[in-house]
């Protein structure tokens, strides 16, 4: 049983072409010629399905100047023809869950526009993106879209930590910048992507211990090097969720089954590979 909280939709045309570039090396093949035919309401479950992952996080995103625009109405379109889908198994509908991207750059009201997107829209959540939004997490700009995201109750996730993309600026990752942001909203759920990859993570596995509301999130990460990365992993058990970064990661099973390998507890891993995001999504994996 897995969740994957850091599914990237975008289509081809989306992306900017450094982008491209960058996951067409990550893949044997005409790995966009594959994400066509994934991205399909028919077909994106099924995929989900058969590398084992029962709900994923779905991520538009909002970074026209170094990375590129997934709409809102595409990601939404798309979540909810595929959610619309039974399961042949089970006839279970609703796995495939969108979650937002705003820009203070391109938003005025961003308060107003992630109430519009949960409420009108169905978006469950929202990513930021500071690294390729120039901007701090505890920059007051975004301190109206926290209250409202924590009145509303869905959870952010946030890009921290390093990119290869051309553009972004690092400064920008820093999870120190969330210690803000979790004292002045304890109800606002966080989950670091990257966990700070590869400058901070220290930093990431403090602010997890140290926040009741603040997780680390394994996107980006091999999962072989977890224990090299965080030597205490254990004593996070409860405080990290799983995240595959695809089509960057184009082999979701791979770091699954390098987790799933590791001198952990049993207990640990299921924490990790599901447990943790089913609490924080608000959602129920399937039982076997």
């Amino acid at each position: 049983m897995l969740i994957d909280v850091h599914v990237h939709v975008s289509r081809r045309e989306h992306e900017r072409p450094w982008v491209l570039e960058f996951i067409e090396s990550q893949s044997d093949g005409d790995v966009w010629a594959k994400v066509d035919r994934i991205l399909t309401p028919t077909t994106f479950r099924p995929f989900l399905q058969e590398n084992g992952i029962d709900w994923a996080v779905a991520l538009a995103e909002d970074s026209p100047a170094t990375v590129g625009v997934t709409p809102h109405d595409y990601v939404a379109d798309l979540c909810a023809k595929a959610n619309a889908q039974p399961d042949p198994a089970t006839g279970a509908r609703g796995k495939i869950i969108p979650f937002a991207s705003l820009n203070p750059f391109t938003v005025n009201d961003l308060a107003l526009e992630l109430e519009k997107l949960v409420k009108d829209f169905g978006f469950r959540g929202f990513k930021a993106y500071p690294v390729y939004q120039h901007h701090y997490m505890n920059d007051i700009r975004m301190y109206p879209l926290y209250a409202k995201a924590q009145e509303l109750g869905v959870p952010m996730l946030v890009h921290t930590g390093s990119s290869v993309f051309k553009g972004a600026r690092i400064k920008y990752g820093d999870p120190l910048h969330l210690d803000d942001v979790a004292i002045d909203f304890p109800n606002l759920t966080i989950m670091m992507a990257h966990s700070g990859r590869p400058f901070w993570y220290e930093q990431a596995f403090w602010l997890a211990r140290q926040h009741k509301n603040v997780y680390m999130e394994l996107s980006g990460l091999p999962g072989k090097k977890l224990l090299e990365y965080f030597p205490e992993l254990e004593r996070n058990a409860d405080k990290i969720v799983y995240g595959s970064d695809w089509p960057g990661n184009p082999y979701i099973r791979r770091n699954v089954d390098a987790i799933l390998s590791l001198p952990l507890k049993d207990s640990t891993k299921e924490k990790i590979l599901w447990k943790n995001a089913e609490k924080v999504l608000g959602v129920e994996v399937r039982r076997a």
